[in-house]
């Protein structure tokens, strides 16, 4: 089956492989609400509503997502994010975060800052597997989703803030 399709619309159908299950999902409960002999309509409303969340919840996440070419592999175990990269690594735990920042270099290439009262943690926002981070940064409480996604739409050098925590309150 791999050779059966090129390597671009293999990639490009696995970015959008939670989105197409939403949009399964509403088909299924269309299906189920248009023929109204054999299931609950009531049932088909509510997997069309459970299939709109999943595709609005998925388009959030990729826009978040970036290439996974970059330098490094993010890793997010228990609360724990863990970067390891070609020069330099660590790992941050969620519970211990101080602030969260995101800094766009003059080159362009945007990182992750992630401020623990001991160190600083900065993750290429294209490492691989720096696409969890998206779910980790949402248990961040008072953090704005969407100003975290509009802040990878500024591509002014410099540094924006984006969250400030107290240890021990994710």
């Amino acid at each position: 089956m791999s050779e059966f399709l090129r390597p671009e619309v293999r990639l490009m159908l696995w970015r959008w492989r939670e989105v197409l299950a939403a949009a399964a999902l509403a088909l299924l409960g269309l299906w189920i609400v248009l023929d109204r002999g054999r299931v609950l309509p009531a049932f088909g409303w509510v997997l069309i509503g459970v299939a709109v969340l999943m595709a609005a919840l998925a388009l959030r996440r990729m826009r978040f997502a970036g290439t996974g070419d970059g330098p490094g592999v993010v890793e997010l175990i228990e609360g724990k994010i863990t970067y390891l990269g070609p020069y330099y690594g660590g790992a941050v735990s969620l519970d211990d975060l101080r602030s969260l920042s995101r800094r766009c270099a003059a080159d362009g290439r945007m990182y992750w800052v992630l401020a623990e009262m001991e160190q600083i943690l900065v993750i290429p926002t294209d490492a691989h597997g720096a696409d969890v981070l998206f779910d980790a940064f949402t248990r961040l409480d008072g953090l704005s989703t969407a100003h975290l996604l509009n802040s990878l739409r500024d591509t002014a050098p410099g540094t924006i803030t984006l969250w400030r925590g107290t240890p021990g309150q994710p």
